[in-house]
């Protein structure tokens, strides 16, 4: 064990020479992270960037070793909307600010310094640009949108995850000054995740098919693609390659497996198992279901069925919503199964992996649909037989909190319960609260505070909590700054209120995650308890 202090740790990365570990840090269990250096051996801890004030200002991210020395690229946000990207000696200390703006984010560096890539615009309206450093004009590369890139080494050619004139997310070569070239494509599969080995002969491809991972490696001087074979988890949470491009290092899980290091021979497609704790001993099936929306378009979900029988059942919805419920380990799932209580974890519209125009099918107005599409999701657990309709719940975190509370007061007929974290409730209070960069990378998707200040007030739900019927517990961290508090505490106002029971579980030390043990035990207990007193 290295000892890198008592705040919970966010992220860790290798430095190439292996003399240095950079870590993200979230002090007092918060949104504001800091950046941290340490020796493998547990030595020499030192802070390289972040907040240190009391109330945190600003928040600092890793984003990847150089490759040039024990260099580190760092992003750092401040309470104004703008990033730096800068440049970090671990040992030395030295600092250099290499390109500067509003919702930008760095994404890689050439090894010689002399380039960057970085990533400009909003939620859902992401693109690519390249500088030469360090003073040199930006040049886009592709039109939106984007959150994944690296460089060649040479920093003569970009790897861009991207979108860009077809529905789902190919990996695309641009040469600096040339015309993209696709290098990997499917019509059936988002690319997930890609890693590029430094010597930048070779990636490794992480395909999401249908919420599975599938591997592919691709030779970056060939141009061709190879296919691994299908690996020992069912979803590939994180991938890196090893320096010479020779072995993959992977994290993945599965419905009853916790997360797992695994290393793979892309020579010979062999798995080894590093770390980890062994599967439950009784499987856990995750059923992929399609059912239609009641516009005809195609939803899916994970169901976790704990009965033959109709019973109780929990409607789960991810927040994002530019994320995706895949079959991954989930204990509260376990603890609500073992006490008979059925899951359909969601993905409604607006969810990510299955191709933009899904992806898009919730902005603004459309949002409306995506609240339909909750009242979908019980229709097909009743139809089916899984869920008593007098036995229904609804919960979700983050904006499947939001969405949570939203089905709850237009179908309030529905639900005999519901769980709200760290959801929003009022849009004007949320863009009044939040983090500056949040506001303004929402406005795609949600709409602008102003000049869509009625819409998003009918898709606010505390304005029809006179509709609330069901008992409802909420979530929260006191530390959250990306959906601040106050969120939380308009909606246990409004529900006491109308004298609808409600319980408040506040977590002083947490963010908008749930860091700590103790603190996710309490959560599951809370949860589980909950739904237990109302539809069990």
């Amino acid at each position: 064990m290295i000892d890198t202090g008592p705040e919970p740790v966010g992220d860790v990365l290798w430095s190439p020479d292996g003399e240095w570990l950079a870590v993200t840090v979230s002090p007092g269990g918060g949104e504001h992270t800091q950046v941290w250096a340490v020796r493998p051996d547990g030595t020499d801890r030192r802070l390289l960037a972040g907040p240190t004030e009391t109330p945190a200002k600003g928040s600092a991210v890793f984003v990847r070793w150089t490759g040039q020395g024990s260099t580190l690229l760092v992003a750092e946000l401040f309470p104004s909307g703008s990033t730096e990207a800068v440049l970090i000696d671990a040992a030395l200390g030295h600092r250099d600010t290499i390109a500067t703006g509003p919702l930008m984010w760095p994404t890689a560096v050439s090894r010689d310094h002399k380039r960057a890539l970085l990533r400009h615009g909003p939620r859902g309206m992401r693109e690519m640009s390249v500088a030469d450093l360090p003073f040199g004009d930006e040049r886009p590369l592709l039109p939106p949108t984007t959150d994944l890139g690296a460089l060649s080494p040479d920093g003569e050619v970009a790897y861009i995850r991207s979108n860009a004139g077809r529905d789902r997310m190919a990996l695309v070569a641009m040469p600096v000054g040339g015309a993209p070239q696709v290098i990997a494509e499917r019509h059936d599969a988002e690319l997930d995740r890609f890693s590029v080995s430094m010597d930048g002969s070779v990636a490794l491809l992480v395909w999401n098919v249908a919420g599975r991972s599938e591997l592919e490696v691709a030779d970056l001087i060939e141009g061709s693609t190879r296919p691994l074979p299908p690996p020992p988890v069912d979803v590939v949470t994180s991938a890196r390659l090893s320096l010479d491009g020779s072995l993959a290092a992977m994290a993945g899980e599965a419905p009853d497996t916790p997360s797992q290091v695994l290393l793979c021979e892309l020579a010979t497609g062999v798995y080894y198992w590093v770390a980890g704790d062994v599967p439950l001993p009784d499987p856990i099936e995750a059923e992929l279901v399609h059912f239609p929306a009641r516009d005809g378009l195609e939803l899916t979900g994970w169901l976790y069925r704990a009965r033959p029988s109709p019973g109780p059942c929990v409607i789960y919805l991810h927040g994002g919503p530019e994320s995706q419920e895949r079959p991954t380990f989930n204990p509260l799932f376990q603890r609500l199964l073992g006490t008979g209580v059925s899951v359909l974890a969601a993905n409604v519209r607006g969810s990510s992996g299955f191709g933009r125009a899904f992806l898009d099918a919730d902005n603004h107005a459309l949002r409306f649909h995506a609240i339909d599409d909750v009242a979908d999701c019980v229709e097909h657990v009743v139809r089916t037989g899984v869920a008593d309709p007098a036995r229904v719940a609804c919960m979700g975190r983050s904006y499947g909190g939001y969405l949570t509370l939203a089905a709850l007061v237009t179908y309030p007929e529905l639900f005999r319960a519901g769980v709200d974290v760290c959801g929003m409730a009022d849009f004007a209070t949320f863009y009044a609260r939040t983090e500056p960069w949040i506001a303004a990378a929402a406005v795609t998707e949600y709409g602008d505070p102003v000049a869509d200040r009625e819409l998003l007030r009918a898709l606010s739900p505390l304005h029809s909590f006179d509709r609330l019927a069901a008992p409802l517990l909420v979530v929260h961290g006191a530390q959250d700054t990306n959906v601040p508090v106050y969120e939380a505490e308009q909606v246990v106002a409004a529900a006491r209120a109308r004298g609808i029971p409600c319980r408040y579980l506040l977590f002083q030390d947490e963010g908008h995650e749930t860091l700590r043990k103790a603190n996710k035990i309490a959560f599951m207990d809370a949860v589980v308890d909950w739904l237990g007193r109302w539809v069990d």
